[in-house]
């Protein structure tokens, strides 16, 4: 991620952030005072993130869940952040940060599909913000290169990774529903090849 206009570097105070941003045509994040641009998303990305929210919405459809798209921003309070995940799930009540209504305090679960340019700062910083978030449950980090998606989840203080491949099916206990990986990854690859027999 690259920091974005220089009137905006570092010391930027989060009301200041949220005046620029809600006025902006270009996503922009806010992490430890300093503003950074957001690049475009490759075609697997953004079919991907459909098809995450598709699944999603489909089988949290009859419960008091949400299933927001990446221009819902989230507050992370451990570094004075404001971003925006790929896809976000709330249930119950939402909480905002002011009546503008744009910025989420109380996710149950986030997801983040991975590109070169984001990966070691979502696998990082931005994971370690997450986890201080007290009402996520989990965190989804998801390949687009390959069919891998990591599930951690809380248990207490720590942090359980499930890694999910193939064809595989993914555990949200945050939600109480199964993702195959086979809908995350419809019309994105090729269908693995079956094991061979012996």
């Amino acid at each position: 991620m690259a920091p974005a206009d220089p009137a905006l570097r570092p010391s930027t105070r989060p009301e200041a952030y949220l005046a620029a941003e809600r006025t902006s045509e270009a996503k922009h994040e806010l992490w430890s005072g300093e503003v950074f641009a957001m690049a475009g998303a490759s075609y697997a990305h953004n079919k991907i993130v459909t098809n995450l929210a598709r699944e999603l919405s489909g089988r949290l459809r009859d419960r008091q869940c949400d299933v927001l798209p990446s221009d819902m921003k989230v507050f992370v309070p451990t570094k004075s952040g404001f971003v925006y995940p790929d896809v976000s799930v709330v249930c119950g009540e939402p909480r905002f940060h002011d009546d503008q209504r744009d910025v989420l305090l109380n996710p149950l679960l986030v997801v983040e599909v991975l590109s070169d340019t984001t990966e070691r700062f979502d696998r990082g910083d931005k994971f370690a913000g997450y986890r201080g978030i007290e009402s996520i449950r989990q965190v989804l980090l998801v390949s687009q290169d390959q069919r891998r998606v990591e599930v951690f989840t809380r248990a207490g203080p720590r942090w359980i990774l499930d890694d999910v491949t193939g064809s595989d099916v993914a555990r949200l206990e945050a939600l109480d529903c199964d993702l195959p990986l086979d809908e995350v990854y419809l019309k994105v690859f090729a269908e693995p090849m079956p094991a061979a027999e012996s």
